[in-house]
């Protein structure tokens, strides 16, 4: 209705609002003109009435009986001529659109009724085009993401942007799969997720049996589902309005995921993706707050408060986000699984696990759980486990995972015993690293020490670096030392000569050996 009296065919006629505000929001569907006083049966809903009012009642009683069914009707509002047959609105015809929110406008001026009439079906068939070419480049666009096999969280993101509104992607127990969210808003977001998420689905069934259209404060929620099997819903959160219509680009992201999920047959790609991008967020940084990380991971379906959670690095045998649920189901954890940062031997997988407070996880069981993630035609013998202390929120889970990750970074021991399990609890130089890593100091410091073996190493492409973690891996046992690192005895004392001489310090020294070793470590940690 705004937009119809914005109209310069409308405006040369001097209108005049009666009865306004929200009842100026109707959506007109087209336009209708008639004196007639039957006008209301003839009526589907969405029309916008104008007229002289000359046949309409007479009697007062009727005139209102007569508005009331024109709000009945579903009309979007009511246009009335002056000086044809009114000199002024009558009191009656205000109390009733009044009473019924019908928006009610008066033209001072006498207007060829044609002129309007074309000005406001131009406007609506301009509209309904343009409508329909964003429809159409929306169905395309998606279209083509689902052609190309795009990844669920890509879908997502890219519905976001069309939007300009937060998304979130949802499996049926109303845990987070994917979302694309401002930072600034994941901790009022996620916080009681799943409540607020069956909250909008609430609202949204209400105004489906009703045959409401969503408001301005309403999320929109559509199932992704097809051939009978629905895997869960897509969220949009309020935004602007959308050329294509804000429901019709949720339905095509809908149409675009559940095609990927057809593809990806029993897989749990979602599962697989969501776990992926929230282990690599963390240890990454990508998060505004704690209080926001905590929330995501919980809505997630990774308990966190009331837990104890573990970071957990498996390297040297592939671990799958199937097989790391399955093995933490034994424990009665719950597991995210992501990608390990760079200098960890491949393959290896970052995971975080939330285990019940009343749950062991002893060596026996981290152990147990290794053998039971990676796959089974892995050679167990190559694999590294590598456990952070236990947290309780996520500041310290955070910090688990690095110290998991840092330890993993070490040599590996032959031991001919299966996996080696290193846990932070009894590496506390490892768990100094990790609490320092983020000091300038502690860095450059590492960086100055071992700057003659770095500098040698990329003139030579020599391995003096790794020479000296095989020693001090190995304290007191040269023999062991150099067959770590895979060179025959001889050559590796030269190393180790070539080292201290370099160096200008006595390797036998234990002082100099703990500096070494945190210098490498500090070195390993930043990932150079």
């Amino acid at each position: 209705m705004r937009e119809v009296i914005a109209l310069d065919a409308v405006a040369q006629g001097v209108p005049e609002v009666v009865v306004g505000g929200a009842a100026l929001d109707a959506r007109v569907r087209w336009l209708h003109v008639s004196d007639n006083a039957g006008v209301g049966k003839l009526l589907y809903g969405g029309e916008l009435l104008l007229s002289t009012g000359k046949s309409w009642p007479v009697d007062t009683d009727e005139l209102r009986a007569f508005m009331y069914e024109l709000a009945d009707a579903g009309l979007s509002g009511v246009i009335l001529e002056l000086g044809t047959h009114y000199q002024y609105t009558p009191a009656v015809v205000i109390e009733a659109a009044r009473e019924r929110d019908l928006a009610l406008v008066i033209l001072h001026r006498e207007l060829k009724f044609v002129n309007i009439t074309e000005a406001v079906h131009r406007r609506i068939i301009t509209g309904q085009t343009d409508a329909l070419r964003a429809r159409d480049e929306v169905r395309e666009r998606f279209t083509a993401l689902a052609l190309r096999g795009s990844p669920a969280d890509f879908i997502v993101h890219q519905l976001a942007q069309t939007l300009g509104a937060p998304v979130v992607l949802e499996n049926l127990a109303h845990e987070v799969v994917a979302a694309e969210v401002p930072l600034s808003l994941e901790d009022e977001l996620f916080t009681d997720w799943e409540l607020r998420s069956r909250s909008a689905h609430r609202r949204a069934e209400h105004r489906r049996e009703r045959a409401l259209p969503a408001g301005d404060e309403d999320w929109l929620v559509i199932a992704v589902e097809a051939r009978g099997i629905r895997w869960g819903h897509l969220l949009a959160l309020p935004g602007p309005e959308h050329a294509a219509g804000r429901t019709a680009v949720l339905e095509q992201g809908a149409i675009a995921l559940a095609v990927g999920r057809l593809a990806d047959g029993d897989l749990d790609e979602w599962g697989r993706i969501g776990r992926r991008r929230l282990v690599d967020g963390l240890l990454a940084g990508r998060f505004a707050g704690a209080g926001g990380a905590a929330a995501r991971l919980e809505a997630a379906g990774l308990p966190v408060r009331g837990a104890r959670l573990y970071g957990v690095v498996v390297a040297g045998a592939p671990v799958s986000a199937e097989g790391a649920e399955a093995a933490g189901r034994a424990l009665r954890a719950r597991v995210l699984t992501g990608s390990a940062p760079d200098a960890v031997v491949t393959p290896a997988s970052a995971l975080l696990l939330s285990v019940p407070a009343d749950a062991v996880f002893d060596d026996a069981a981290a152990l147990a759980f290794a053998r039971a993630a990676i796959d089974p035609a892995a050679d167990a013998e190559r694999v590294v486990v590598s456990v952070g202390r236990a947290a309780e929120d996520i500041d310290t889970a955070l910090i688990s995972l690095h110290e998991a990750v840092d330890l993993a970074r070490g040599r590996r021991r032959r031991t001919g015993r299966g996996p080696q399990l290193r846990r932070a609890e009894n590496r506390p130089l490892v768990q100094l690293v990790t609490a320092l890593r983020d000091d300038h100091r502690v860095l450059d410091h590492g960086e100055r020490m071992l700057s003659p073996l770095i500098v040698h190493d990329l003139a030579r492409g020599g391995d003096l670096l790794d020479v000296l973690e095989a020693m001090l891996a190995h304290p007191g046992n040269r023999t062991a030392a150099a067959s770590a690192s895979h060179l025959s005895r001889s050559v590796f004392y030269q190393r180790i000569a070539l080292i201290e001489q370099l160096l200008g310090v006595d390797l036998d020294d234990g002082e100099t050996q703990t500096a070494l070793h945190l210098a490498l470590l500090v070195r390993r940690s930043a990932g150079r």
